[in-house]
């Protein structure tokens, strides 16, 4: 059964799905042909697989309940590109926007019997000056190389609804600042909207030129937080008859001076890429199971939070987070040049994205640009760049000033709530050395690869922004599925060394096309990560060895079969930790042993996000052994609480390429 597409917005009650078999017709066909709906017709779900098609046309006949007895209201969740609409042969509504939804009143246009309705849809190979995300243009975007396949058409739900001429058009839901009461504002028809909290009291409130507004106070209020995510549910019905049911969680997300605090509480963001791409069905979500599979493989990597990255996700991914209790990074799709039409066209998706899922508790973070994509790299160059990226945060913050707005993740920033940055490196002793220079303050600039062998440094903001919590929002190195760990491991352990950092987000969860930077390939099977488990990089508590690590397998070349390691606890819970360091051996890339000899160790410790002091931890190779990967516990109580391992070689020979020309 097709589930209700909007469930932050839920008229259920009244809605039929439009999904499945429809006509469909290039515009250069003689021919009608079938596709489904909702996959893009480049995709092999849809039954179509054509690509470069840059006009085409959907038809199918409906008949619309006999239950929708006053107005019928036709909806599309999301059309790439420009979509015009005809019923009977009545133009009822046009839409441009690839990823934001539209809808049209049809009543007037509908006959006794069948319905015909009849798409045309118009999706430019040249992209650059419409929001297009991640989808591949001709000519290219300077991002191209990032880019996958097209999705155009109808890779959305399509449905119809019945609902009064007098109805509700919104139920917004904002938890009060106390965290003990829901802030609501509803946009409908002049009447009387009666206000239901599940479990709790009713209001009735006057529609006052098209608004009213309520506070539900809510008893012994549970907060929504990963760990338990709470929901509170709302039904609206109107005098007219009209309902919907919207829902919310009390959960507050604030920076305060460089922390971020999560329900009053100090709060480390865990988090990883997703770009909401599968191997068939394009950019559209194969079920919500696929969509719960993708969620649970973050969390079992150790993740709490997604970035999903320059795609406004069907509504339904939103819904899934926030009752399973996975955060997320939200962010509308990225145009390709700068253009007054590209920055029109961008800012359109502002609003839109706030209206449909601003009720979500699991959204935490708003972004907004991306690597300054469709500024042409250039904030700092143009000021009219600069003022668009201005402008955007300011439109959003008007919206929802409630979360935390990120203008131009990545670098070049002018005016943002968080500093982040994207930095990828292959060597780890330049990673260690500039992420310690951003850290300290020793710089405010990275290098950035824009090209085989273009080079630059990119500052973090265009004028210092001081006082703002600092993250990392991507990174992650390595060719190989090896090597990918082997960096995530070393990668995240220096991220995690500092603890004015608030957070990272790592590149990626799983690869997509030819892009194979994930943790699990594309088909979502797990990957050779050659005993790197990301569960114990990204846990609550880790260690982190004063190591400068050469290559896989070779993290710690010794003179002798004897060396001592200094190790820290860095540690993001709510109370201090301690315990004692064991040590194991096994072969080279191995992963932690079941059984074996355990040799205990020193005593290490942490309080709350302060990384805790050296601890000298003496190890001695295995007789006979030229190498061996050791392993380390942190075990406090009888339970291993953090771990981590390090490959040690005797072998002293340098490693080809280890030089890093940055």
């Amino acid at each position: 059964m097709t589930p209700y597409p909007r469930p932050h917005f839920d008229r259920s009650h009244a809605w039929a799905s439009l999904n499945g078999e429809w006509d469909f017709r290039a515009d250069t066909d003689a021919e009608w042909g079938r596709i489904t709906v909702p996959y893009a017709w480049e995709t092999p779900a849809s039954g179509v697989a054509r690509h470069w098609v840059s006009l085409a046309w959907y038809r199918r006949t409906v008949t619309v309940p006999a239950a929708f007895t006053e107005r019928v209201i036709l909806h599309f969740g999301a059309v790439h590109h420009e979509a015009t609409v005809w019923v009977n042969g009545v133009e009822v509504v046009r839409h441009a926007g690839g990823y934001t939804p539209f809808e049209a009143d049809i009543t007037d246009a509908l006959v006794p019997g069948e319905q015909e309705i009849v798409v045309r849809v118009h999706a430019p190979l040249d992209k650059r000056d419409i929001a297009h995300g991640k989808q591949r243009s001709v000519p290219r975007d300077d991002f191209d190389g990032v880019c996958f396949t097209p999705s155009s058409g109808i890779w959305q739900s399509v449905w119809l609804e019945g609902r009064p001429a007098a109805h509700i058009s919104a139920l917004r839901l904002r938890p009060n600042e106390t965290l003990d009461g829901i802030e609501v504002e509803a946009l409908a028809s002049d009447g009387t909207l009666r206000l239901s909290l599940r479990g709790g009291g009713v209001l009735e409130v006057p529609v006052v030129d098209g608004v009213a507004r309520a506070s539900l106070p809510v008893a012994e209020p549970l907060h929504w937080s990963p760990e338990n995510p709470r929901l509170y549910y709302v039904d609206a019905e109107l005098s007219s008859g009209d309902r919907v049911t919207a829902y919310t969680g009390l959960r507050r997300i604030e920076a305060v001076g460089e922390e971020l605090y999560l329900n009053g509480r100090r709060f480390f963001v865990r988090g990883v890429l997703d770009q909401g791409y599968w191997p068939l069905t394009g950019i559209t979500p194969p079920s919500d199971e696929a969509l719960v599979a993708d969620i649970e493989a973050a969390a079992a990597a150790g993740y709490n939070l997604v970035r999903k990255h320059l795609k406004l996700e069907d509504p339904r991914f939103y819904h899934l987070c926030d009752t399973m209790g996975m955060l997320v990074w939200a962010e509308p799709a990225a145009t390709g040049r700068f253009s007054a039409e590209s920055v029109a066209a961008f800012e359109a998706q502002i609003a839109p994205m706030v209206e449909l899922h601003g009720n979500a508790p699991s959204i935490v973070i708003w972004g907004l640009y991306n690597e300054e994509w469709g500024l042409d790299w250039d904030i700092p160059g143009d000021p009219l760049k600069a003022e668009a990226a201005v402008r955007s945060y300011d439109l959003l913050k008007a919206l929802d000033a409630s979360r935390p707005v990120v203008e131009n993740s990545g670098w070049a920033h002018v005016k943002t709530d968080l500093l982040d940055w994207h930095y990828y490196d292959e060597s780890p002793s330049a990673w260690a050395r500039n992420v310690a220079d951003l850290m300290n303050g020793v710089r405010d600039d990275f290098p950035v690869k824009l090209g085989p062998d273009f080079v630059v440094r990119k500052v973090l903001a265009v004028e210092p922004l001081a006082g703002v919590p600092n993250l990392n929002s991507e990174y992650g190195g390595g060719f190989t599925c090896v090597e990918r760990a082997w960096h995530l491991r070393w990668q995240t352990q220096e991220l995690r060394r500092y603890d004015r950092l608030a957070g990272y987000v790592y590149t990626e969860l799983y690869d997509i096309e030819h892009e194979s930077a994930g943790l699990l390939d594309f088909e979502r099977r797990a990957k050779d990560l050659a005993g790197v488990r990301p569960a114990e990089v990204n846990a609550v508590t880790t260690l982190v060895v004063d190591v400068v690590p050469v290559g896989p397998a070779r993290d710690l070349l010794t003179e002798s079969r004897n060396f001592t390691i200094p190790v820290h606890v860095s540690h993001h819970g709510p109370e201090p930790v301690d315990g004692v360091i064991h040590t194991a051996w096994t072969g080279l890339l191995a992963p932690t042993p079941v059984d074996g000899s355990w040799t205990e160790g020193p005593a290490a410790s942490a309080k709350p996000f302060v990384l805790g002091s050296a601890v000298p931890v003496e190890a001695e190779l295995p007789a006979g052994w030229p190498a061996g990967r050791l392993h380390l516990a942190l075990v406090s109580g009888g339970t291993v609480i953090a771990r981590t391992a390090l490959d040690v070689s005797t072998h002293t020979a340098p490693i080809i390429g280890d030089d890093h020309p940055l």
